[in-house]
């Protein structure tokens, strides 16, 4: 089935919220795309319509089976593109995401496994982010913020939001990037700023930013 860029990009997104916890509902899709949402309802209901998506108003899409599928299948492309973009072309990791969201709709599968055997199959994109695999099985997703971390705890930076160019340069530029081992020294309170220990130098992060990097434990 030849399905429309749009419609991809309503699958993508409402697999994105559903498994980060926000949420699929008319808002922060509209939010997310950048739309309406006047354009949101009438995508859902056309969405439903192909058995894509389960929908009662005021409670949100969920995706089904069919709609999982695809979605998965155009975050492969994406994250794909995104490690091809950098490792082999050399764009910087802020650069990646905007070209891959041009890119995703249009590469064959046969494009596809070229990358991915290029890429020696790899499991995550430059930003942390899981590849799902071509059979449609997402790796484990690092979803523990430092805000939410304990204090005098090791961990490894796992994933960092890629939605922003500006703040991928500023994590670039202070260290913080998915494989860096990070402790917690003192978190202020009322969303203060949290003092952070960066492989063997101290940083000191705002809330704001601290809520867009994802820890795992190295244990």
């Amino acid at each position: 089935m030849s399905l429309s860029q749009s419609v991809e990009d309503y699958l993508k997104a409402i697999y994105v919220l559903e498994t980060e916890g926000a949420g699929a509902s008319t808002t922060n899709i509209a939010e997310m795309l950048n739309v309406s949402s006047a354009s949101v309802t009438n995508m859902l209901k056309r969405l439903s319509g192909m058995n894509f998506i389960d929908h009662k108003s005021y409670k949100g899409a969920t995706l089904t089976d069919a709609g999982r599928k695809i979605a998965l299948e155009i975050l492969r492309h994406h994250r794909l593109l995104e490690l091809y973009l950098k490792e082999v072309m050399g764009y910087s990791w802020d650069e990646v995401h905007d070209e891959a969201e041009k890119l995703e709709h249009h590469i064959s599968e046969q494009f596809e496994d070229k990358i991915a055997e290029l890429l020696n199959h790899p499991t995550h994109d430059p930003h942390g982010d899981p590849i799902p695999t071509k059979d449609g099985v997402m790796p484990e997703m690092a979803s523990l913020s430092v805000c939410d971390a304990e204090e005098s705890t090791h961990y490894i930076i796992g994933r960092v939001r890629d939605q922003d160019p500006e703040l991928l340069r500023y994590l670039e530029k202070t260290g913080v990037i998915p494989g860096v081992k990070l402790t917690i020294l003192e978190k202020a309170p009322f969303e203060g700023p949290i003092k952070v220990l960066l492989e063997d130098k101290e940083k000191t992060l705002g809330y704001a930013i601290a809520k867009q990097i994802y820890l795992v434990d190295p244990s």
